[in-house]
């Protein structure tokens, strides 16, 4: 039982790979699922058991391997020299460059159903936390939260903006983030004006950011060690 999860893993790792040459013409969708299962011949019921929500749950496998393939090419980055605003930028933008423009898009309308939007909305939150704990930001306070709130409306707006863009070599999808990064910058101006009105400061200092949680199945949460 103890390699249980490992199998479930590896199954749906199986499934998202069968499942992207559909999704340009059926989307993240119980058509484009069915045929997955199909392509490697697993029993429907054992899919639906690995994947409850079906492709939905293979979009937001999708995007987050793009989130752990960042936390590491981010770990091998040097930023010698860069701004922070423009570390945020290559950040976004090496973010972007590692997932596939028509299978987003396809994912962008799946997580806008109202039955989709908390957790796509979750995936953009963990995508903003990637970028900020592989710059190095160590907060643990209210600054927590508003920078990946921040970021998450960054991100999102960019990400929008990038799979309708026709512009050579996505000019203007850059020129829009960087813009939009600008805008963040005039906000923290603002932010650092309202700390000084009466007893603001003194609220947002009991707020604190979550402690991390330990991965069930993890050998942590069985109380056991490597």
């Amino acid at each position: 039982m103890k390699n249980d999860h490992l199998e479930a893993s590896r199954l749906r790792a199986e499934l998202l790979e069968a499942i992207t040459p559909h999704v340009p013409f059926d989307g993240w969708s119980d058509p484009a699922f069915a045929a997955a299962v199909t392509d490697i011949g697993v029993d429907p019921t054992l899919a639906r058991l690995v994947c409850p929500r079906g492709a939905i749950d293979l979009a937001a496998d999708y995007h987050r391997a793009a989130d752990r393939a960042l936390a590491e090419a981010l770990k091998a980055q040097e930023f010698q020299g860069l701004r922070f605003r423009d570390k945020v930028a290559a950040a976004v933008r090496m973010r972007i460059g590692l997932v596939d423009a028509e299978l987003v898009r396809r994912a962008s309308s799946a997580f806008a159903l109202p039955q989709n939007m908390a957790l796509g909305g979750r995936l953009v939150w963990e995508t903003a936390d990637t970028i900020w704990l592989g710059l190095g930001d160590e907060s643990r306070d209210y600054n927590w939260y508003s920078k990946r709130l921040t970021l998450s409306g960054v991100f999102s707006a960019t990400v929008l903006f990038w799979i309708g863009d026709e512009s050579p070599d996505h000019a203007d999808t850059w020129a829009f983030l960087d813009h939009r990064i600008e805008n963040v910058l005039q906000f923290e101006k603002i932010k650092g004006g309202l700390l000084r009105l009466p007893g603001l400061r003194g609220v947002l200092d009991t707020i604190r950011a979550p402690e991390p949680r330990t991965a069930p199945g993890s050998l942590s949460a069985r109380g056991e060690t490597p």
